[in-house]
């Protein structure tokens, strides 16, 4: 009974972090990258869609993307979702692709790309110390409740405790990668 909640909090704990990764996946460094706009949702024939099911997102040089949709129709709509979007980026098209250049970073959006980086690590930090509490909340009702012994429970946080400090870590290494990229002249 006690693996069961050790085996929900340390699954919950890896959606913690698979969200982190994903969080820092779209975070825009000095290079370009599909993941900067491939989940970017949208209005396709008034349905939204994510951009890499209409179109074809590559990296011509390191500080341009190029957008091919399937549908030549959808060009606007794209171009639209573009600029709606928070990514402070102007496409521009020639009529079947369009182009997004990425200006250089500053030092100064790079200092608040490092914050910014540092903020979604400590959000991912947080979560995981919060499925921590509500495991061990848990634990202690089943105590409570007479269904495990005192020493069983505390084999279970001793546990508990390393699985949520190897996530940490994790978290902690994907920060030092993150912003090591951003740093990166």
């Amino acid at each position: 009974m006690v693996d069961k909640y050790i085996g929900d909090a340390a699954a919950r704990m890896d959606q913690a972090v698979q969200h982190l990764k994903h969080t820092l996946k779209i975070t825009r460094t000095g290079r370009a990258s599909p993941a900067l706009v491939e989940d970017l949702e949208v209005a396709y024939y008034g349905q939204p869609t994510p951009l890499k099911q209409i179109a074809a997102i590559s990296v011509p040089d390191a500080r341009t993307l190029a957008i091919q949709p399937w549908d030549k129709a959808a060009l606007p709509d794209i171009e639209k979702a573009i600029l709606k979007s928070d990514l402070g980026i102007t496409p521009s098209h020639d009529g079947a692709m369009i182009h997004l250049p990425l200006p250089p970073l500053s030092e100064d959006r790079r200092r608040d790309l490092v914050k910014l980086v540092h903020r979604h690590c400590e959000d991912g930090r947080v979560a995981v110390r919060n499925v921590r509490r509500d495991a061990h909340e848990h634990l202690r009702g089943l105590v409570k409740q007479k269904h495990v012994s005192e020493d069983d429970v505390r084999r279970a946080e001793h546990k508990l405790q390393s699985i949520t400090d190897a996530h940490i870590k994790n978290i902690d290494s994907l920060s030092t990668a993150k912003e090591r990229e951003i740093l990166q002249v």
